[in-house]
């Protein structure tokens, strides 16, 4: 594969053998929202449900997704590989295995899941394999992570009516987000916290395929 021989192995999973051995630590972080000041890490209101949400780069998608109504809280970490607490240098050699997404807390009565992975198809390239754009390795795959059966259906089902969307509008390529029940979640280092909050002139690599996603 021409990707692999540019870039190495930053396109080919880790193995457990092959992974970076990382650290029992968690790493320090932004114990509050940047933007709404609420605590990263809860408690949350009850009621409240999780989903994590991989669309590449996480500072783009991050900032996509704290400004939908009924979002409560948003999170930049790694998940999805061996690593624990990785950092960022050791998540870009490819050898943790993680890619980088968003932890979303959201109020189901007032934003629902079919709306949030809505947004999540229509605002990234979910067909790309092992990169986004420009964004070339494991750590920017498309990726859901769930805690509940139930969503993990879900975004298959969304997943599935995507595809035919997209083939409708004349695009043949497979999606092939990962979509999987959620492991460890680390958080990401402060500084990549709300980070086009903070630097509004900052990098934001999301680029769409111009097809809207159905829902059912």
């Amino acid at each position: 594969m021409l990707l692999d021989r540019l870039f190495g192995k930053k396109t080919i999973m880790p193995t457990v053998d092959t992974a970076l051995p990382g650290r029992p630590q968690p790493l320090e972080t932004a114990q509050y929202h940047h933007v709404s000041g609420r605590p990263l890490k809860g408690p949350y209101p009850e009621g409240m449900k999780v989903i994590y949400l991989g669309m590449g780069c996480f500072w783009g998608a991050e900032r996509l997704l704290w400004n939908i109504p009924g979002v409560w809280v948003t999170a930049a970490g790694y998940q999805g590989g061996i690593t624990p607490n990785p950092t960022y240098e050791e998540t870009c050699t490819g050898l943790t295995g993680h890619t980088e997404v968003v932890k979303v807390v959201y109020d189901p009565n007032v934003v629902g899941l079919d709306h949030l992975l809505k947004v999540f198809f229509e605002a990234h390239d979910p067909t790309q394999g092992m990169r986004q754009g420009n964004d070339i390795g494991t750590t920017y795959r498309s990726a859901i992570y769930a805690d509940a059966e139930a969503d993990v259906k879900k975004a298959e089902s969304m997943r599935d009516t995507f595809q035919q969307a997209l083939v409708a509008a004349g695009r043949k390529d497979a999606i092939t987000t990962e979509i999987a029940h959620a492991g460890p979640f680390f958080y990401a280092e402060e500084y990549h916290q709300q980070y086009l909050a903070k630097n509004p002139n900052g990098y934001c690599g999301l680029r769409g395929t111009g097809v809207a996603c159905p829902i059912a």
